[in-house]
């Protein structure tokens, strides 16, 4: 029975010291594999449309294309908008590391780049991204993204999507967009706080998996200082108007 004892005591003796570092040797185990660890690549035209009601006709655009493995991949983002009836547009492209961290969740860092031009200038300027990518529950699709730019000011941006499948091929997706922002920065017409709220509702059917004509109504508002800058070049703060476009994938 002693011996009985100092051996149960021996064995919990010698569990307790090698417990802390059981979390180590599984933190230096290799990560799993999967069959399918080839190189692949993805482009996605999420939005390419025109709303000729709004003023200047402005023809827009949402993409992103990515390239890598499971866990490590390169994206390239791009949106913006081009008038179609005067010379003037807004558009920013990002060149991202994403590396998984979660199931259907991507971490994001890298490089922001902005141009803005009309007849009479064109203004750049560059920011770092940290933001995430994935899946909330219930299927949506959400984009967080914090910037900081070249001269130090901060801001944030959120998108959120949803597919809600009518049938197999006609497909509703509501969608918002919102940007904030820490400081003003009058010279790009962004004020402190809450600076745009964008909503917009677009209905597609896919003639096949990769192409899908849609069309939507669009609204969107600028807020409080950001607002004024708008009213004080004469822009409207508040725009709604129908589109239609492709949305296309290879």
């Amino acid at each position: 029975m002693l011996n009985t004892i100092r051996l149960l005591a021996l064995t919990g003796v010698l569990l307790l010291a090698a417990g802390p570092f059981r979390p180590v040797e599984a933190q230096n185990l290799p990560r799993p594999r999967f069959e399918n660890e080839n190189i692949y690549g993805f482009v996605l035209f999420d939005v390419f449309e025109a709303a000729p009601g709004l003023e200047g006709s402005p023809l827009a655009w949402d993409m992103f294309a990515s390239i890598g493995k499971e866990y490590d991949r390169f994206w390239i983002k791009s949106d913006g908008d081009l008038s179609t009836s005067q010379r003037g547009g807004e558009m920013e492209f990002q060149a991202l590391y994403s590396r998984l961290i979660a199931p259907y969740w991507e971490l994001q860092a890298g490089a922001r780049f902005d141009v803005a031009y009309s007849s009479e200038q064109t203004r750049r300027r560059g920011h770092l991204v940290v933001g995430l990518e994935g899946l909330a529950p219930y299927w949506f699709e959400l984009e967080p993204a914090l910037f900081i730019s070249q001269d130090g000011d901060v801001s944030a941006g959120l998108t959120g999507s949803y597919d809600l499948f009518v049938t197999q091929r006609l497909i509703l997706q509501p969608r918002l967009d919102a940007v904030a922002a820490v400081q003003e920065v009058e010279t790009w017409g962004v004020g402190k706080g809450l600076n745009s709220v964008g909503l917009s509702l677009r209905l597609r059917y896919e003639l096949a998996r990769e192409f899908a004509p849609y069309l939507g109504v669009s609204w969107s508002r600028l807020f409080g200082r950001t607002g004024d800058l708008a009213r004080a070049e004469g822009e409207d703060t508040r725009t709604v108007g129908l589109v239609f476009g492709l949305r296309w994938w290879h």
